[in-house]
């Protein structure tokens, strides 16, 4: 899930690593205030080792490469 860290609408997020049970991700929940309307969702699904999980994997890593990290020299920075 990526999330602009910066947003008014995000109130909290949580990293469930005990409910990871045979899953190879570890599942990730976030609150977002909505004031009176309706918002259609849908799940999405990747099946593991399907063709779909890989072109996802894959345009995923191409997007992170093409980041620019230049001005991050250490991890105190990067928090």
């Amino acid at each position: 899930m990526f999330l602009r860290q910066d947003s008014l609408k995000l109130d909290n997020h949580m990293i469930h690593s005990d409910w990871r049970l045979s899953l190879n991700h570890t599942p990730l929940t976030i609150n977002i205030m909505i004031i009176g309307e309706h918002i259609q969702t849908k799940k999405h699904i990747l099946v593991k080792n399907s063709k779909k999980q890989e072109r996802f994997i894959e345009k995923l890593i191409n997007t992170i490469a093409k980041l620019n990290t230049d001005n991050i020299s250490d991890k105190k920075i990067l928090e």
